[in-house]
C-alpha cells in the first residue's frame, strides 16, 4: 500500500510540473507516468521488494472455506444436474 502512494505521489508532482510548464495535459501524463516509473524502479527498490514479499505470503496463505461452503457447492451441483435433466 504504501508503496502504491508513493508512486501516485510521485506521478501527480510530475504531472504537476510538467503541466505548470506548458505540457499539454495528455502528453504531460505520458511522462510522468514514464517519470514515475523510473523513479521508482532506481530509489524505492526496497518498498518494491516488501510488497513482493508480502503479496507473495499473502498468496501462500491456505484459503480458509466457510463450514457450509461444501453444502453450499453440493446443492449448486445437484441443481445443476436437475436442470440438465430437464432440458433433455
Amino acid at each position: 500500500m504504501k508503496y502504491s502512494l508513493v508512486r501516485i505521489v510521485v506521478f501527480a508532482l510530475a504531472f504537476g510540473v510538467l503541466f505548470a510548464v506548458g505540457v499539454i495535459w495528455w502528453l504531460a501524463a505520458i511522462l510522468a507516468a514514464v517519470i514515475s516509473l523510473c523513479v521508482a524502479y532506481i530509489f524505492f527498490r526496497g518498498m518494491r521488494d516488501a510488497m513482493i514479499a508480502d503479496l507473495a505470503q499473502r498468496r501462500a496463505r491456505p484459503v480458509v472455506a466457510d463450514a457450509d461452503a461444501s453444502a453450499e457447492d453440493a446443492a449448486d451441483s445437484a441443481a445443476d444436474t436437475v436442470g440438465e435433466k430437464r432440458s433433455e
